[in-house]
């Protein structure tokens, strides 16, 4: 069945992009991420404009991130405190992602720079991710046992001002790191259209030693409200939001994250990690590949304006 988008401006199978929303909101409920990263890039290779596939993808990110943190909430496995500091740098960053978006797109460069930070972004993640999840899976083959890291050993990171204590992830840090950390998501999220979560995940295990067992909500708390913020300030400034296209992934989204999370719970961490990986590393080579190919068209139309 077609429908007409009006801001994407071009007819979509419903059921194909309902299909989509389900499958990234599944993806999103097992890995505890956004699923931008998906999103985003299927929604361009089906024909959508990158600029209107990122501002639309936002509210879709929201939906699926506000089923899983109210899941987590319930579990109490979501630090308010973490969360609200996360937010200060959050909803910064994604103000100075909204005006950089605006920007590049005033100057025609838009669909270039959404491509190649995909590509960098996501082979370089993937790759890393892929590898720690390979090394992970071979450790735990061999039954090697990764000796845990001694409380006293913190790096240069927990030696800075201004620590907070962090009552229900049991640390105790500084909120410089915290703060530049939420600055960063919320920059990439309203540039790309991606939650950030397959970044702010490792980074906050691995660089701020975050317990695991408050990592994700708190991490899905962060993207909900960033991404909201976002489609916010794309709708306000750029009228680049689909709403059409925002609400049939939305269903789709909601309802495949609750079949995510019940999947993610009987996977293995390091089979999670290695699957995130690949998936990660084969959209940003899928990029890779669009950028090289010979186009169909070798030209393009652009509105620049009015002479007077």
């Amino acid at each position: 069945m077609q429908l007409y988008l009006p801001i994407a401006d071009l007819p979509v199978n419903v059921f194909l992009i309902l299909a989509m929303g389900a499958a990234v909101g599944f993806v999103s409920g097992m890995f505890g991420i956004g699923g931008g990263f998906l999103m985003t890039p299927l929604l361009i290779f089906i024909g959508i404009a990158p600029a209107v596939a990122v501002a639309s993808v936002a509210s879709h990110i929201a939906a699926s991130s506000f089923s899983g943190a109210l899941t987590y909430w319930r579990r109490r496995a979501i630090d308010p405190a973490l969360a609200l500091v996360l937010l200060c740098g959050g909803t910064v960053g994604t103000a100075l992602g909204v005006f950089t978006f605006t920007y590049l797109r005033s100057l025609g460069q838009l669909d270039l720079m959404i491509a190649l930070s995909y590509v960098v972004l996501l082979t370089t993640v993937g790759a890393l991710m892929f590898w720690e999840g390979t090394r992970a899976l071979l450790r735990a083959r061999r039954g090697k046992i990764v000796p845990m890291r001694r409380s006293g050993s913190h790096g240069w990171i927990h030696g800075l001002p201004l620590k907070v204590r962090f009552k229900r992830s049991k640390i105790y840090l500084s909120v410089i790191p915290v703060i530049t950390v939420g600055v960063i998501i919320g920059f990439i999220g309203a540039v790309m259209g991606i939650g950030g979560g397959f970044i702010l995940v490792p980074i906050m295990i691995y660089l701020l030693r975050v317990p695991t067992s408050t990592v994700i909500g708190t991490s899905m708390v962060l993207t909900l409200v960033t991404m909201v913020f976002a489609t916010m300030l794309h709708a306000i400034t750029n009228h680049l939001v689909d709403a059409v296209l925002a609400l049939i992934l939305m269903i789709g989204g909601v309802t495949g994250a609750q079949f995510g999370a019940r999947a993610g719970q009987k996977i293995r961490g390091e089979h999670l990690r290695l699957l995130l990986g690949l998936l990660i590393l084969a959209v940003g080579i899928r990029f890779a590949i669009e950028l090289v190919i010979r186009p169909d068209d070798l030209f393009t139309i652009r509105e620049i304006g009015g002479t007077g």
